[in-house]
């Protein structure tokens, strides 16, 4: 190929972009790895596109998570004569033939939506030099975003709420033990190691020994409901679980996960997965309820009984995502619920019902759960999620609890 060649001149603006795309679908790819995809095309060359691809991917992948939504990525962005009615078939549901149709590979969807946001044929714009960009917009479109329902989010909205999920972080302060260890800073005398050291030097005694108490990290004890009227929220809350299950520095020991609707199911080796949607695609295969019915009493006791002994030790924090509307026996779930309360350091409960302000606990399954935890508040949104992490941070906080306990209780009265 001639460099004179107009293909040639495009293939480093389409390696650009294709960069760009990667960029947007969760890869770190900076300006760097771009100029030296395209020396290495440049020195390689290639008369596949087999031989093409795997100099790409020697050039942007670095993580074996992120093998599949390169390969994603490259089949729509090379490949495909179809790209883009190919990929907003991936982003829209389908009306006709939904049956005959393959389910999205894992990474495919956020391939479709990275490559979307620009053609990948043609050239970046010129920039013209007078002009002036007002990004006052961004920040009051971003805090519009937060505060809107998850189930009212369109499907480029809720691309972007997933992102903003992924960012989101969720600290807890370390727990004081009983024990202590030797430690220069700390506050209380270590008399048996003071008079020691006074031993070494002949009986001097200098600056005395200190000790303080050791620290510990709880667990976090995830329990999503994935019924039907709770699967809007319950796969953007898992987005933000899968965050803070692979979140370094977060302070949990770990982070266990479970999903129930009509049995309990185990999804935390799943979401250890380090790629959002191929972890979402293992639990989803591995939870056959999904948007069924509502059995909350019946899996609660199932994890109580199965998973309660060998996940919640180390005072752990239970985080307990349900709407509340269950049909089963209200005495059994509130037994059920005092287990867990009581074997649990405390029980946070995120119900998406809480963006009504005309709430009551008039449900006989929310009667029987709300006395059983510790603080009551929303999960309906990315401003709901934030304020759990103040919620942790204040063991007093009780969110709604007693404020509809005691509008409950005032209406029993009469």
């Amino acid at each position: 190929m001639s460099r004179a060649d107009p293909a040639r001149g495009m293939m480093p603006v389409n390696i650009v972009h294709f960069a760009r795309a990667l960029r947007r679908a969760g890869l770190p790819i900076g300006s760097g790895r771009v100029i030296d995809a395209v020396r290495a095309v440049e020195v390689a060359g290639f008369t596949a596109r087999t031989d093409f691809f795997w100099i790409l991917h020697a050039c942007f992948v670095s993580r074996p998570e992120h093998r599949e939504v390169f390969a994603q990525v490259f089949r729509l962005y090379w490949r495909d004569p179809r790209l883009e009615e190919h990929m907003m078939s991936l982003l829209l549901p389908s009306v006709r033939g939904a049956a005959e149709e393959r389910p999205p590979q894992p990474g495919e969807r956020r391939a479709a939506e990275a490559l979307l946001d620009r053609p990948p044929d043609l050239p970046p714009p010129t920039p013209d030099p007078d002009l002036t960009i007002d990004a006052s917009e961004t920040a009051s479109a971003r805090e519009k975003l937060r505060r809107l329902d998850f189930e009212q989010m369109t499907s480029a909205e809720m691309a972007e709420a997933r992102r903003m999920l992924a960012e989101l972080q969720l600290p807890v302060p370390p727990m004081a033990q009983r024990r202590t260890m030797a430690s220069n800073r700390g506050h209380m005398p270590d008399w048996r190691r003071s008079l020691r050291d006074a031993l070494r030097q002949g009986g001097e005694l200098s600056a005395p020994a200190r000790r303080e108490r050791r620290e510990r990290w709880p667990k976090l004890i995830v329990l999503c409901d994935i019924s039907g009227s709770m699967s809007s929220y319950s796969r953007a809350v898992l987005h933000f679980i899968h965050a803070v299950a692979n979140q370094r520095g977060q302070g949990w020991a770990r982070v266990h996960a479970f999903t129930f609707g009509t049995r309990l199911t185990n999804i935390t080796r799943h979401l250890r997965g380090r790629d959002v949607d191929a972890a979402l695609a293992r639990a989803g295969a591995e939870a056959p309820d999904w948007s069924g019915g509502t059995r909350i009493g019946e899996s609660l006791r199932a994890f109580n009984r199965d998973w309660s002994r060998r996940v919640m030790g180390q005072g752990a924090v239970v985080l307990l995502i349900t709407d509340g509307l269950d049909r089963g026996d209200p005495e059994a779930l509130a037994r059920e619920m005092q287990r867990l309360r009581l074997s649990a350091r405390r029980v946070i409960w995120l119900n998406p019902l809480l963006r009504w302000e005309a709430f009551a606990p008039r449900a006989a399954g929310v009667r029987a759960m709300l006395p059983h935890v510790d603080s009551f508040r929303a999960g309906h949104n990315i401003a709901a999620l934030e304020g759990l992490a103040a919620a942790l941070r204040d063991p007093q906080d009780a969110g709604e609890k007693n404020r509809l306990l005691t509008a409950d209780a005032a209406v029993s009265k009469y």
